[in-house]
Protein backbone atom coordinates (compact mmCIF):
# COMPACT_ATOMS: atom_id res chain seq x y z
CA UNK A 1 0.00 0.00 0.00
CA UNK A 2 1.35 3.42 -0.97
CA UNK A 3 0.40 6.28 1.32
CA UNK A 4 1.38 9.94 1.29
CA UNK A 5 1.24 11.89 4.56
CA UNK A 6 0.55 15.43 3.40
CA UNK A 7 0.37 18.98 4.75
CA UNK A 8 0.07 22.46 3.28
CA UNK A 9 0.57 26.03 4.43
CA UNK A 10 -1.52 28.80 2.94
CA UNK A 11 -1.91 32.57 2.71
CA UNK A 12 -5.09 32.42 4.80
CA UNK A 13 -7.94 30.23 5.98
CA UNK A 14 -10.59 30.60 3.27
CA UNK A 15 -10.05 29.27 -0.23
CA UNK A 16 -13.31 31.03 -1.18
CA UNK A 17 -11.57 34.36 -0.51
CA UNK A 18 -8.85 33.59 -3.02
CA UNK A 19 -6.25 32.34 -0.59
CA UNK A 20 -3.49 30.18 -2.03
CA UNK A 21 -1.05 27.45 -1.09
CA UNK A 22 2.47 28.63 -0.25
CA UNK A 23 4.08 25.37 0.92
CA UNK A 24 3.46 21.67 0.30
CA UNK A 25 5.14 18.85 2.22
CA UNK A 26 4.55 15.13 1.87
CA UNK A 27 6.32 11.93 2.92
CA UNK A 28 5.82 8.49 1.41
CA UNK A 29 4.86 5.33 3.28
CA UNK A 30 4.80 1.91 1.66
CA UNK A 31 3.31 -0.90 3.71
CA UNK A 32 3.34 1.46 6.73
CA UNK A 33 7.06 2.16 6.48
CA UNK A 34 8.71 5.46 5.61
CA UNK A 35 10.60 5.09 2.34
CA UNK A 36 12.67 8.28 2.58
CA UNK A 37 10.98 9.66 -0.53
CA UNK A 38 9.30 13.02 -0.04
CA UNK A 39 7.90 16.07 -1.81
CA UNK A 40 8.59 19.58 -0.55
CA UNK A 41 8.03 22.88 -2.30
CA UNK A 42 7.58 26.54 -1.41
CA UNK A 43 5.26 28.36 -3.82
CA UNK A 44 4.80 31.98 -4.84
CA UNK A 45 1.05 32.67 -4.36
CA UNK A 46 1.13 36.02 -6.21
CA UNK A 47 -0.91 37.62 -3.43
CA UNK A 48 -0.46 38.92 0.09
CA UNK A 49 -0.27 36.63 3.13
CA UNK A 50 -2.66 37.32 6.01
CA UNK A 51 -0.93 38.49 9.18
CA UNK A 52 -2.64 35.75 11.19
CA UNK A 53 -1.39 33.06 8.81
CA UNK A 54 2.13 34.47 8.92
CA UNK A 55 2.11 34.19 12.72
CA UNK A 56 1.36 30.47 12.35
CA UNK A 57 3.95 29.48 9.74
CA UNK A 58 6.36 32.43 9.65
CA UNK A 59 6.58 32.45 5.84
CA UNK A 60 6.83 35.92 4.28
CA UNK A 61 5.98 37.25 0.83
CA UNK A 62 9.60 38.35 0.46
CA UNK A 63 10.81 34.80 0.99
CA UNK A 64 8.39 33.47 -1.64
CA UNK A 65 9.07 36.15 -4.25
CA UNK A 66 11.52 34.01 -6.25
CA UNK A 67 9.77 30.68 -5.70
CA UNK A 68 7.89 28.91 -8.53
CA UNK A 69 4.18 29.28 -9.10
CA UNK A 70 1.91 26.31 -8.44
CA UNK A 71 1.51 25.84 -12.19
CA UNK A 72 5.27 25.27 -12.43
CA UNK A 73 5.24 22.36 -9.97
CA UNK A 74 1.71 21.01 -10.59
CA UNK A 75 2.75 18.10 -12.80
CA UNK A 76 5.49 16.99 -10.43
CA UNK A 77 3.13 17.17 -7.45
CA UNK A 78 0.39 15.31 -9.32
CA UNK A 79 2.82 12.51 -10.20
CA UNK A 80 3.78 12.23 -6.53
CA UNK A 81 0.22 11.85 -5.17
CA UNK A 82 -1.61 10.07 -8.00
CA UNK A 83 -3.09 6.74 -6.94
CA UNK A 84 -1.90 7.05 -3.35
CA UNK A 85 -3.87 7.09 -0.14
CA UNK A 86 -3.47 10.58 1.29
CA UNK A 87 -3.22 10.95 5.07
CA UNK A 88 -4.06 14.51 6.14
CA UNK A 89 -4.99 16.13 9.43
CA UNK A 90 -8.22 18.08 8.83
CA UNK A 91 -8.31 16.86 5.24
CA UNK A 92 -11.19 19.07 3.93
CA UNK A 93 -9.03 22.17 4.46
CA UNK A 94 -6.00 20.92 2.51
CA UNK A 95 -8.03 19.16 -0.18
CA UNK A 96 -10.07 22.31 -0.89
CA UNK A 97 -6.86 24.29 -1.45
CA UNK A 98 -5.22 21.56 -3.56
CA UNK A 99 -8.32 21.26 -5.75
CA UNK A 100 -8.48 25.03 -6.17
CA UNK A 101 -4.83 25.24 -7.22
CA UNK A 102 -5.11 22.42 -9.76
CA UNK A 103 -8.28 23.89 -11.24
CA UNK A 104 -6.55 27.22 -11.74
CA UNK A 105 -4.06 25.27 -13.85
CA UNK A 106 -6.66 23.13 -15.63
CA UNK A 107 -10.46 23.24 -15.54
CA UNK A 108 -10.37 19.53 -16.43
CA UNK A 109 -8.87 18.51 -13.08
CA UNK A 110 -11.28 15.86 -11.70
CA UNK A 111 -10.66 16.54 -8.02
CA UNK A 112 -8.14 15.03 -5.63
CA UNK A 113 -10.63 12.55 -4.19
CA UNK A 114 -11.12 11.12 -7.70
CA UNK A 115 -7.44 10.27 -8.11
CA UNK A 116 -6.59 9.44 -4.46
CA UNK A 117 -8.30 8.03 -1.43
CA UNK A 118 -8.13 10.22 1.66
CA UNK A 119 -7.80 9.47 5.38
CA UNK A 120 -8.56 12.37 7.72
CA UNK A 121 -6.53 11.75 10.88
CA UNK A 122 -8.54 14.40 12.73
CA UNK A 123 -11.69 12.30 12.22
CA UNK A 124 -9.78 9.17 13.27
CA UNK A 125 -8.48 10.89 16.42
CA UNK A 126 -11.92 12.21 17.39
CA UNK A 127 -13.36 8.69 17.15
CA UNK A 128 -10.56 7.24 19.29
CA UNK A 129 -10.43 10.11 21.79
CA UNK A 130 -13.86 11.78 21.96
CA UNK A 131 -14.05 14.94 24.02
CA UNK A 132 -10.28 15.42 24.07
CA UNK A 133 -7.99 17.81 22.22
CA UNK A 134 -6.99 16.23 18.93
CA UNK A 135 -4.80 18.81 17.26
CA UNK A 136 -1.37 17.65 16.13
CA UNK A 137 0.45 18.90 19.24
CA UNK A 138 -2.05 17.13 21.54
CA UNK A 139 -1.66 13.88 19.58
CA UNK A 140 2.13 14.14 19.75
CA UNK A 141 1.90 14.36 23.53
CA UNK A 142 -0.60 11.51 23.70
CA UNK A 143 1.46 9.16 21.55
CA UNK A 144 4.94 10.20 22.65
CA UNK A 145 5.95 11.71 19.30
CA UNK A 146 8.77 14.27 19.47
CA UNK A 147 7.56 17.66 18.20
CA UNK A 148 10.18 19.77 19.96
CA UNK A 149 11.29 21.33 16.65
CA UNK A 150 7.77 22.56 15.88
CA UNK A 151 8.03 26.20 16.98
CA UNK A 152 6.14 27.22 13.82
CA UNK A 153 4.02 25.20 11.44
CA UNK A 154 5.89 23.88 8.41
CA UNK A 155 4.42 21.58 5.78
CA UNK A 156 7.23 19.04 5.54
CA UNK A 157 7.97 18.93 9.28
CA UNK A 158 4.27 18.60 10.07
CA UNK A 159 3.91 15.81 7.51
CA UNK A 160 6.83 13.93 9.10
CA UNK A 161 5.34 14.38 12.58
CA UNK A 162 1.88 13.35 11.38
CA UNK A 163 3.36 10.19 9.84
CA UNK A 164 4.69 9.15 13.27
CA UNK A 165 1.37 10.03 14.92
CA UNK A 166 -0.64 8.12 12.31
CA UNK A 167 1.47 4.97 12.66
CA UNK A 168 1.22 5.11 16.46
CA UNK A 169 -2.50 5.86 16.44
CA UNK A 170 -3.41 3.08 14.01
CA UNK A 171 -1.01 0.32 14.93
CA UNK A 172 1.24 1.17 17.85
CA UNK A 173 1.31 -0.21 21.36
CA UNK A 174 -0.05 1.70 24.34
CA UNK A 175 0.11 1.17 28.09
CA UNK A 176 -2.67 1.41 30.67
CA UNK A 177 -2.03 3.53 33.72
CA UNK A 178 -3.13 2.51 37.20
CA UNK A 179 -5.91 5.07 36.93
CA UNK A 180 -7.32 3.20 33.96
CA UNK A 181 -6.53 5.91 31.41
CA UNK A 182 -4.68 5.11 28.24
CA UNK A 183 -1.21 6.60 28.22
CA UNK A 184 1.04 6.86 25.23
CA UNK A 185 4.28 4.98 25.40
CA UNK A 186 7.33 6.63 23.94
CA UNK A 187 7.63 6.72 20.18
CA UNK A 188 10.04 3.80 19.97
CA UNK A 189 7.77 1.60 22.08
CA UNK A 190 4.60 2.63 20.28
CA UNK A 191 6.10 1.63 16.95
CA UNK A 192 7.99 -1.41 18.20
CA UNK A 193 5.34 -3.82 16.96
CA UNK A 194 6.08 -2.69 13.40
CA UNK A 195 9.80 -3.32 13.73
CA UNK A 196 9.57 -7.03 14.66
CA UNK A 197 11.74 -9.12 12.38
CA UNK A 198 9.44 -11.34 10.30
CA UNK A 199 12.22 -13.96 10.14
CA UNK A 200 12.52 -14.37 13.90
CA UNK A 201 12.07 -17.84 15.41
CA UNK A 202 8.54 -18.65 16.64
CA UNK A 203 7.87 -18.13 20.33
CA UNK A 204 8.03 -21.22 22.52
CA UNK A 205 4.58 -22.37 23.72
CA UNK A 206 4.38 -23.51 27.35
CA UNK A 207 1.37 -25.70 28.14
CA UNK A 208 -0.18 -25.91 31.61
CA UNK A 209 0.71 -29.01 33.60
CA UNK A 210 -1.95 -31.27 35.14
CA UNK A 211 -1.74 -29.56 38.55
CA UNK A 212 -2.35 -26.17 36.95
CA UNK A 213 -5.25 -27.51 34.86
CA UNK A 214 -6.88 -29.01 37.97
CA UNK A 215 -6.49 -25.75 39.92
CA UNK A 216 -7.97 -23.82 37.00
CA UNK A 217 -11.00 -26.08 36.75
CA UNK A 218 -11.59 -25.88 40.51
CA UNK A 219 -11.56 -22.07 40.28
CA UNK A 220 -14.14 -22.17 37.48
CA UNK A 221 -16.39 -24.38 39.62
CA UNK A 222 -16.11 -21.91 42.51
CA UNK A 223 -17.15 -19.09 40.16
CA UNK A 224 -20.08 -21.18 38.94
CA UNK A 225 -21.23 -21.91 42.48
CA UNK A 226 -20.96 -18.29 43.60
CA UNK A 227 -22.72 -16.67 40.65
CA UNK A 228 -24.70 -19.48 38.96
CA UNK A 229 -22.99 -18.45 35.72
CA UNK A 230 -19.51 -19.18 34.44
CA UNK A 231 -19.20 -18.50 30.76
CA UNK A 232 -15.97 -20.51 30.49
CA UNK A 233 -17.78 -23.61 31.76
CA UNK A 234 -21.18 -22.92 30.17
CA UNK A 235 -19.58 -22.41 26.77
CA UNK A 236 -18.49 -26.04 26.54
Amino acid sequence: MRQIVLDTETTGLEVSQGHRIIEIGGVELINRRLTGRHFHQYINPHRDIDAGAMEVHGITSEYLAEKPSFADIAEQFLDFISGAELIIHNAPFDISFIDSEFRLVSKQYPGTRKICTVIDTLVTARKKHPGQKNNLDALCKRYGVDNSQRDLHGALLDAEILADVYLAMTGGQTALSLGGKEEASNNQESLAIQAINPDRKPLKILSANQEEVTAHNEQLLRIKKASDVCIWLDKY
